[in-house]
């Protein structure tokens, strides 16, 4: 696999990541359980986060630009 492939391979993999996420948080408020419902919408907050530091050092390396500074 070449750089390029691989790119292309994670952007997709955030993409199934970010829609899997948000489809998550609808089934979560409906948990019954304050605390527990909000401890779960607190870890697919981290998520989301997560997934899009991956997304944006994908950006970077496809725009060729190394620089931590987004």
């Amino acid at each position: 696999m070449n750089p390029t492939d691989a790119l292309t391979e994670l952007r997709a993999r955030c993409n199934e990541l970010a829609r899997v996420i948000t489809a998550m948080h609808a089934p979560a408020r409906h948990l019954g359980q304050p605390a527990a419902q909000a401890e779960v919408l607190r870890a697919l907050f981290e998520l989301t986060r997560q997934v899009e530091t991956v997304k944006k050092t994908l950006l970077r390396l496809e725009k060729g630009d190394a620089s931590t500074a987004l």
